[in-house]
């Protein structure tokens, strides 16, 4: 076999998915045998993955939002072969949408309506390198979606690992909930939501750091949002935060739910936690004392967990942008943890609550004028605290 036809080979089966064993070929010698019995690598072992993945050998599943991959492709094409989740149909509602970026430019922002389907990334006469970042823009809650496989002639490098890594835990407005929709009249759709214009993945941007979303809109501490009569007590992020997410769907046709997958917190240990958390438990506590008390003490406990699991991060406390009403009651519990374990990497930041002159978003939500403010005062509370 002669060296290009012999390099030809190698391209192919080094193509980067999930597929089998290459087909028969005719009698070759030792070396060739060699070649062409080697597995193809799944494309998991050539990327930087984004947030909390899940690969369950066939498909790299993203649940939260900002969750996704992260490369370099040194060829002249790329195709992404992408897997829905159990809503994925056409016009279906709230699905999952999925934005994919070359050299930092948004090439594709798309709903994914189909089980599967693949896109071209780039598809070019002359090989060049290009870096590759697919992010999924909508939350864990109403859709979730995969990779199944990247395709590339050319070869797959994990972009490398930013200096920080932050983790933000929160709701809706971490989530960016309606930030590409501002008439406040409308109402929740993941078609206009998007975290990387909302204030956590701007506050990581800011400080060029890789950024974790454990966010779910409607979700608290005690209660997800509530008419004031009822505890919405399923609706809290503590019930999924050891969790790979939660989701009204399930992975493509199977039956697995993102909140039966048990997360290792031991993958990554952030410099930086972010706990954005009560606007949604206003609702249900007002200003009825023993509903108070309650989420001062279950936010406590939140708090000694995390800590559990993660010794050495610093724990950023903060509440604000759609309503500050609660966040004595977070400096209350801080305060009380604080003198009963003595832990000195746990601060305190309230946001400002979002201007009219800004305006609003879907539901009263943030725009993102206002998510940049947020964003700007949480970076630079973290650089000056968080040492």
């Amino acid at each position: 076999m002669n060296k290009k036809v012999l390099a030809s080979f190698m391209t192919c089966i080094l193509l980067l998915s999930a597929c089998g064993q290459p087909a028969a070929q005719t009698p070759a010698t030792a070396a060739e045998t060699a070649v062409t019995a080697a597995k193809p690598a799944r494309f998991t072992e050539k990327v930087k993955t984004l947030g909390r993945t899940y690969d369950d050998g066939n498909t790299l599943w993203l649940g939260f939002s900002g969750t996704g991959a992260d490369f370099t492709v040194s060829g002249k094409t790329c195709k992404i072969t992408v897997a829905g989740c159990s809503n994925a149909i056409p016009g279906g509602d709230n699905l999952a949408r999925l934005a994919v970026y070359v050299d930092g430019e948004r090439v594709l922002d798309e709903l994914i309506d189909r089980k599967e389907k693949e896109f071209t990334v780039f598809d070019n006469d002359t090989s060049a390198s290009h870096e590759v970042r697919i992010v999924k823009l909508s939350e864990c809650a109403h859709s979730v979606c995969g990779i199944k496989a990247v395709t590339t002639d050319g070869e797959i490098t994990p972009s490398p690992s930013k200096a920080m890594t932050i983790e933000f835990i929160g709701d809706s407005i971490t989530c960016g909930y309606g930030v590409d929709d501002e008439v406040k009249e409308h109402h929740f759709s993941t078609e206009t939501e998007d975290c990387t214009k909302a204030y956590a993945m701007k506050t990581a941007e800011k400080l060029d750091a890789d950024a974790y979303l454990v966010s779910l809109s409607g979700y608290g501490i005690i209660s997800g949002y509530s008419d004031g009569k009822t505890q919405q007590k399923n609706q809290i992020i503590p019930k999924y935060y050891d969790k790979f997410g939660y989701s009204y769907t399930t992975f493509g046709d199977s039956s697995t739910q993102p909140s039966s997958i048990e997360w290792d917190h031991s993958k990554v240990q952030p410099d930086v936690i972010v706990i954005n958390l009560g606007t949604n438990d206003a609702s249900w506590t007002k200003t009825e004392e023993d509903r108070l008390n309650e989420y001062m003490e279950k936010y406590k406990e939140f708090v000694k967990h995390i800590r559990e699991v993660h010794p050495d991060s610093h724990i950023v406390c903060t509440l604000g942008i759609m309503g500050d009403s609660l966040y004595p009651y977070i400096e209350y519990a801080v305060q009380g943890y604080v003198e009963e374990t003595g832990d000195k990497k746990i601060h305190t930041m309230k946001f400002d609550v979002q201007s009219p002159e800004d305006g609003y978003a879907a539901d009263w939500h943030p725009t993102e004028a206002t998510h940049e403010k947020a964003a700007e005062k949480l970076a630079e509370f973290i650089r000056s605290e968080c040492k």
